[in-house]
């Protein structure tokens, strides 16, 4: 009997413990569908934790450079961030996703203080403040609370077309223990091009500094196309930015002054310059830590020499041309001066031709005293002796 009786209690423990459970799968479960009602996608801790980049401690940082870049959204692969312009079957664009996320309280926004950013609590930006400033429409959601305010916006009033532009903060790293250098996105800005009611040409206002690894996994669920002539969607935005596809200009590095290129370098041939400094001084960094290896040596050595035997080559070929030039040119006035001369002797003859046809011989008149004049003298005579 006592055996039936610990069967009947376990079963009716088996039986409550399961009950207990399913009610607390199915409270989960409607927390996740609300989040998702909030957000389009459910992201939990661990899938948080896999797609933030780490960032590496000072410890093991032998050199960093800090580079600021403007994103142009009309150029390169840049227009992937601005397309789709209203969210659609294809999806969503980068500033859609951060205006949702924002207005669902999921991330932070900071202050836009021009080269002196600072991601701590002290610099954040209520969501409210940014939407007024900036005149965006919205309303409160339901549920929003005062530790927790949630807002909807509509996607009318979300002025994704007028976002133009992104400023990006960039970090190039060496890490010791890795031995690499490493080149990640730290924040992203968004920028609004705005014409004030006279028209003219746009003003920009940044906007705010979002940290990317707090939107890296809602941008990994976002997949584009980068290219016109392949419209399968290969990558996602986040791999837009890991693998640094985008196309920007420097037009700051982090320094003391926190002056700008073009307020350091106000002429456009000394801007340009410096931003094209930078870059292959960036660029060559990493190839210059190392000592090439035997099979590069050579590899080295052949395209020198080969270069060098293609310098020799060409040089040769522009003496030929030049000699060649010299020869033609010493010919053409050798029978220029020919052709002159021949001309100057065929005038003469027919200068000489021409005087000898106009020369005619002329005969010796006759006296006026031996002809005419001598016999009207003789008659004159005659008459006075008559």
């Amino acid at each position: 009997m006592k055996n039936y009786r610990f069967i009947i209690v376990a079963l009716l423990m088996a039986f409550t413990t399961q009950a207990v459970m399913a009610q607390v799968v199915r409270r989960e479960d409607r927390e996740d569908r609300k989040k998702k009602e909030d957000t389009g996608v459910v992201i939990t801790d661990r899938q948080q934790a896999f797609y933030e980049v780490r960032e590496p401690h000072d410890a093991d940082l032998q050199w960093m450079k800090v580079i600021y870049r403007s994103l142009d959204l009309t150029k390169g692969k840049n227009p992937a961030l601005y397309y789709p312009e209203e969210p659609n079957q294809d999806g969503q664009s980068l500033f859609y996703i951060i205006m949702r996320l924002l207005a669902s309280n999921r991330i932070s926004a900071y202050e836009y203080l021009d080269g002196r950013e600072m991601f701590t609590d002290e610099f954040k930006l209520k969501t409210k403040d940014i939407f007024d400033r900036f005149y965006i429409m919205y309303t409160e959601a339901q549920g929003s609370t005062e530790k927790n305010p949630k807002y909807t916006v509509e996607d009318a009033d979300i002025p994704g077309n007028e976002i133009l532009s992104y400023y990006i903060i960039e970090q190039w790293e060496f890490d010791i223990r890795s031995n690499q250098m490493n080149t990640r996105v730290d924040a992203i800005c968004p920028v609004l091009h705005r014409t004030d009611e006279f028209g003219g040409e746009p003003i920009r206002y940044p906007m705010f500094w979002v940290k990317l690894n707090d939107i890296r996994p809602y941008l990994a669920q976002q997949y584009v196309f980068t290219d016109d002539d392949n419209n399968l969607p290969r990558y996602s935005l986040d791999d837009f930015f890991k693998l640094n596809m985008y196309t920007g200009e420097i037009y700051k590095t982090k320094n003391m002054r926190n002056m700008s290129l073009r307020q350091l370098y106000p002429e456009d041939s000394a801007y340009h310059a410096a931003q094209d400094s930078i870059e292959r001084r960036l660029r060559a960094f990493n190839n210059d830590l190392w000592v090439p290896d035997r099979e590069v040596l050579l590899a080295q050595r052949e395209a020198e020499e080969k270069a060098l035997a293609e310098k020799e080559a060409a040089e040769t070929q522009t003496d030929a041309d030049e000699q060649g030039e010299e020869k033609v040119e010493k010919k053409t006035r050798t029978t220029k001066r020919g052709a002159k001369v021949k001309e100057e002797e065929e005038q003469e003859k027919k200068s000489s031709r021409n005087r000898s046809k106009t020369k005619v011989k002329q005969r010796k008149p006759k006296s006026s005293g031996s002809s005419s004049g001598g016999g009207s003298a003789a008659r004159s005579v005659r008459n006075r002796k008559r």
